[in-house]
């Protein structure tokens, strides 16, 4: 996306935490504890994938896309869909993203990427 910048990529966790599992570290409950909520937004709102969940390895991972910002009013904290962002970066001056993957099968749920778009401009700036 053109705008943006600050990106977060949350891999060397994600694959620490299966590591932990796999090695007998740490129990699959510990990390399949998806608040019913999130499950839901994934059911409704997510975006399929083509990556198989890494702890029950049934079915593939849900995207699940939140938007932030102090500019955002009301849409802030909601899913919002990959193509929505794009138009939003052209609208705002700055609004970060989180994108949460989410097994609907066992409840895994990982914070993936976190970034920032926007049009970079102070709030209230005419365009």
């Amino acid at each position: 996306m053109w705008s943006q910048r600050a990106v977060v990529d949350y891999g060397l966790a994600r694959r620490a935490t299966i590591q932990s599992i796999r090695s007998g570290h740490m129990e699959a409950r510990d990390v399949c504890d998806a608040h019913p909520y999130l499950l839901r937004a994934a059911r409704y709102h997510g975006e399929p994938t083509a990556r198989i969940c890494p702890i029950c390895e049934q079915r593939n991972v849900t995207n699940v896309t939140y938007v932030y910002g102090d500019e955002l009013g009301r849409l802030a904290g909601r899913v919002k869909a990959t193509a929505d962002l794009a138009e939003m970066a052209r609208e705002y001056g700055e609004f970060r993203v989180y994108v949460v993957e989410v097994c609907q099968g066992c409840s895994w749920n990982h914070l993936a990427v976190s970034f920032v778009l926007g049009t970079g401009d102070p709030p209230g700036a005419s365009v």
